[in-house]
């Protein structure tokens, strides 16, 4: 449907990404005929069927009901498979592409072990702000009613009521590689007494340049403990963390799909002399584009194209790592509400994120690796809908 040669209908150049010069990123060498897939339909997708329930689950009373309130009604395979193995105290290694529920399966676990264990701390690392908060919402409503309590620790926002809130000996702590290691060495964080340890999306930390600072984190911890490992990619440095870090590792892998499955994809070709920027405006002025998260590859860019399409009429917000964390946190409550429509943003949204009905995913930019690209389209075709992908690719 879009797999063409695009002419921009207006004959007006924009200031904006005139001329698209060579990239010198590696996303370059990905074969773009895998940026094209149809998505399948519900009767070629294979149903996963539970082993259990969660009423199975020797699960504290409270929190029980707490799964059934939020509409949990069977595990998906990672929580089916991961949460015995951590109700067991078992080190886990999760291997599970993105949207598959993996919060659930370690926050229900570790929720319930801290119902019986009241002096058990828990301390769950995590590759973006917007990731720690969402999990930090995930954890209030697992553990209402059970007086447990979780501290965010993330950068781009006051240190201040941070370490306030670690005075008072949270159960959960939640955060960022680099505010950690910065409440660390103020003193103001003592991972000797944590007993549990969660590292979710560690290829991502890991490609994000956190390798020294996860050593670090670990290291810290007291070696007699358990530790929770997730993440959609099995790379060298994963495999050597999980080798020095972790103690006879049940390994769980439910990744069955490179890209999801009922998300329908393809490419949007673009001759270098066209302008894209309006090839992206007649694609968001079509019927369908109601809710479009677009991905673009560096922090000013990002910001050039969301304030150029604010001036072009459309309701637009961003996310980067140059935006403080209150300006992060305003643009993405105001895209998850349906104000805009339309988030532009660079990788920090790829992951993690649960944006409920975008409509279309589109990399303005072409992601460094294929796992990026897997990531975003993630956002995407979520709770059993359709999504779409399209992707620009310059001839």
């Amino acid at each position: 449907m879009y797999n063409q040669s695009y002419r921009p209908k207006r004959s007006n150049q924009s200031s904006f990404s005139r001329r698209p010069t060579k990239r010198r990123f590696s996303g370059q060498s990905i074969d773009v005929n895998k940026f094209i897939r149809k998505a399948v339909t519900p009767d070629q997708t294979e149903v996963y069927a539970p082993n259990n329930s969660f009423a199975d689950f020797s699960l504290n009373k409270i929190l029980k009901e707490n799964i059934l309130a939020k509409g949990y009604k069977t595990p998906t395979a990672i929580q089916d498979k991961t949460i015995p193995m951590a109700l067991q105290g078992r080190d886990v290694i999760g291997i599970a592409n993105t949207g598959t529920g993996k919060t659930a399966a370690f926050l229900i676990p570790l929720i319930h072990k801290v119902t019986l264990y009241k002096h058990n701390r828990v301390l769950i690392i995590t590759p973006t702000r917007e990731l720690a908060q969402q999990i930090q919402q995930e954890h209030r409503e697992f553990s209402h009613r059970l007086n447990q309590y979780s501290t965010l620790c993330i950068g781009g926002a006051n240190i201040s009521p941070q370490i306030a809130q670690l005075r008072r000996n949270p159960q959960f702590v939640i955060g960022t590689p680099g505010r950690l290691k910065d409440l660390i060495e103020r003193r103001c964080l003592d991972l000797s007494s944590f007993q549990s340890v969660v590292v979710d999306e560690a290829d991502r930390m890991l490609d994000m340049g956190f390798v020294e600072d996860i050593k670090a984190l670990l290291s810290n911890l007291p070696t007699d403990r358990q530790t929770l490992f997730f993440s959609a990619t099995m790379s060298p440095q994963v495999q050597y963390l999980t080798q020095n870090f972790l103690d006879n590792p049940v390994t769980i892998s439910v990744k069955t799909q490179e890209t999801a499955e009922n998300v329908d994809q393809d490419i949007i070709r673009v001759e270098e002399h066209d302008d894209k920027l309006e090839v992206l405006h007649d694609l968001l002025i079509q019927k369908g584009f109601s809710k479009v998260l677009i991905f673009g590859q560096t922090k000013h860019g990002v910001e050039r194209l969301s304030d150029t399409l604010e001036k072009r009429g459309f309701s637009s917000v961003s996310i980067h790592g140059n935006k403080t964390q209150s300006a992060r946190e305003r643009a993405l409550n105001t895209f998850k509400q349906d104000e805009a429509q339309i988030m532009v943003a660079t990788d920090v949204a790829a992951r993690g994120l649960d944006i409920p009905d975008v409509s279309h995913v589109i990399n303005y930019d072409i992601p460094n690796t294929f796992d990026d690209y897997i990531h975003r389209i993630g956002r995407t075709g979520r709770a059993d809908k359709k999504g779409y992908a399209l992707t620009f690719v310059t001839r």
